[in-house]
């Protein structure tokens, strides 16, 4: 490994090795990322490990809404909603470049679940429990103002529509935004590092031994608390803690399909009922839409999951059902995603009635974990985690810690007041730049991913090429380790420019081998494994 590269993990690990910290943070998700930025926040010390790179769970692999839940609603889950829905704007007004806006249509059709009466009512509601601001509240449309907005519905039996105000965001962006600031309050955050084994003193836990993915170093780490924040693998550390006891948890798996905007032009968000009841999204994103998701039962290995062909057609199948005119098949699809959704498990509910909301569990040993949840409500998950570690620290060790500040914190170092200015901003690197504005979609998708520092990565373009100038400001700031945490959790590109991740991959390997020193065996294996993602992603056998 470069030595420069090395030094600065090797720093870190010598801080988890020798400090005594408040808190120990196992998973860097969206979870463990909002408990670390709430802590450090309060002033706790704080470490976090994640035995892949960050996000690269759950937390990448998403819908990638900051949504209310419509859908929970039907099941009476109106806490739920409430909160989520409120959180919506918090998070807006935090990151006003990565959580964007979103009008989503449900079509209401005849035949359907939704009626004209039931939707004026639901989202009349909706608006009421989500704190909904007046210009976003919801507006009821005729089938014509429906057809205006989205030209491809199916017309046949379209009665109406309800127009309601959701959020699109990247995960696996988010939650590099979160862990950011975390880290710049003093937590200590590194990922590629694997949970071996707790640690205990007279009965309760004091942290945890560590390795180190990439050179296979173990080591211990000290804490007064741990949080399990691990996600689908939740009941794994809660059984290695002796702490498997009660409720467990219920993977759902979730997949997503990528087509382009060529073939399937959508320049509205639809939310629509596809036959058998189940409510499906889809979702234009610059150059691509996106379609989901399914709610499967799964029980494979949660480190492989994959998209499976049943699983593509039957969102194409739900796609045509609602835009006939496309007739999309199997070579139409780009690319495609499938996550896991770690839901509580509740006796005789089937995967679809399971709640998505989110439950501590308090083991006899200390040990806390955080099971199920919505990306939408990382920040209340957190501070109910939080919350209990102060109350613990003043009653078992007399230590005080103030409240939570998160609601008041922008993400970005140099953050956007709101929308209107990061349109601005975005129309200023499109006059400085004009070669590069010339692809519609790029600046965009530049300042969603990367904020004000998209005008630094452009300008290092104009000595090098875009994707070096990409690569340097990952490697500088970022942390990424391996080619896939750059072409997923950083761009976005395997997912949502697939060709461009293939024109680049070569250099991008190129790029990460000459910044870590990578053997001939380690440049290998990478490029066996971004050829595996590629084919995969593509829903190929691989």
């Amino acid at each position: 490994m470069n030595q420069k590269v090395n030094s600065r993990r090797e720093a870190i690990k010598s801080k988890l090795r020798s400090a005594e910290f408040d808190l120990l943070i196992i998973g860097g998700g969206i979870t463990g990322a909002g408990i670390a930025l709430d802590a450090a926040l309060r002033g706790m010390k704080v470490a976090l490990v994640e035995k892949g790179d960050f996000a690269s769970g759950t937390s990448s692999h998403s819908t990638k809404l900051i949504h209310g839940g419509l859908r929970y609603l039907k099941q009476l889950e109106f806490r739920l909603v409430s909160e989520v829905g409120r959180e919506r704007t918090i998070l807006h007004q935090l990151a006003p470049h990565l959580v964007l806006p979103e009008k989503m249509l449900l079509p209401i059709v005849n035949g359907g679940t939704f009626g004209k009466a039931s939707t004026y009512l639901g989202l009349w509601l909706y608006d009421l429990l989500a704190g909904v601001r007046p210009a976003d509240k919801k507006q009821m449309l005729s089938a014509a103002e429906c057809l205006a907005l989205a030209p491809l519905l199916k017309k046949e039996g379209l009665l109406a529509g309800g127009l309601y105000a959701e959020y699109r965001t990247d995960d696996a962006r988010l939650t590099l935004e979160v862990l950011k600031p975390a880290m710049r309050h003093g937590a200590v955050c590194l990922n590629y590092t694997s949970f071996v084994q707790f640690h205990e003193q007279k009965g309760t836990l004091d942290g945890a031994t560590c390795r180190d993915e990439l050179t296979e170093e173990a080591y211990k780490i000290k804490a007064a608390y741990v949080v399990n924040a691990t996600g689908p693998w939740v009941d794994e550390l809660r059984e290695k803690a002796r702490a498997l006891t009660g409720k467990r948890l219920f993977l759902s798996k979730g997949v997503h399909v990528v087509l382009s905007q060529l073939r399937f032009p959508l320049r509205q968000a639809v939310y629509f009922e596809v036959p058998g009841g189940r409510m499906m999204f889809a979702i234009p994103r610059h150059r691509c839409t996106y379609l989901g998701t399914t709610d499967t039962p799964f029980k494979g290995d949660l480190n492989h999951v994959w998209a499976k062909p049943a699983d593509v057609e039957y969102i194409l199948a739900g796609a045509n059902f609602m835009f006939p005119s496309l007739r999309l098949g199997r070579g139409d699809v780009e690319s495609t995603w499938a996550g896991l959704r770690p839901l509580i498990y509740e006796k005789g509910e089937t995967v679809g009635e399971t709640s998505r909301k989110d439950e501590i569990f308090i083991a006899a040993n200390g040990l806390i974990s955080m099971a199920g949840g919505k990306l939408t409500g990382y920040r209340k998950m957190a501070e109910r985690v939080v919350d209990i570690l102060v109350k613990k620290f003043k009653k078992e060790h007399g230590k005080k810690f103030g409240p939570c500040r998160t609601a008041h914190e922008p993400l970005a170092e140099r953050p956007f007041r709101d929308s209107a200015e990061v349109t601005a901003f975005e129309k200023n690197l499109q006059r400085e730049f004009p070669s590069l504005a010339t692809e519609t979609h790029l600046i965009p998708s530049l300042v969603e991913a990367f904020g004000r520092n998209a005008a630094n990565i452009l300008a290092g373009a104009n000595n090098s090429s875009l994707l070096q100038s990409e690569l340097d400001f990952c490697f500088a700031n970022e942390m990424v380790v391996k080619p896939l945490d750059f072409l997923v959790r950083r761009t976005g590109h395997l997912y949502f420019d697939i060709a461009r991740a293939e024109a680049e991959k070569d250099a991008v390997l190129e790029a990460f081998s000459h910044r870590f020193g990578w053997s001939e065996k380690q440049q290998s294996s990478e490029r066996a494994a971004v050829e595996k993602a590629i084919c995969r992603t593509k829903v190929h056998d691989c």
